[in-house]
């Protein structure tokens, strides 16, 4: 190995923008149970569920809809 590299050449990671950033979220209880048990069902992470779901969300361009009563 050598003691010194010389990264002057270097370019920027051009997959830099696709990196995943942690962040903190609350999510209920019970919304964490349920991406639990369908984790357990299909053997992906529960977080990578949580999310491909948001990403999925993101591609359909889903509007959020709301209403309180």
């Amino acid at each position: 190995m050598r003691e010194e590299y010389d990264f002057s050449n270097g370019k920027k990671n051009p997959y830099v923008k696709g990196v995943k950033k942690q962040i903190t979220i609350n999510i209920d209880s019970d919304t964490i149970d349920y991406f639990k048990n369908q984790s357990e069902s299909c053997g992906i992470p529960y977080q990578t569920l949580i999310n491909l779901y948001l990403s999925d969300c993101v591609t359909q361009k889903k509007q959020i809809q709301t209403s309180w009563e």
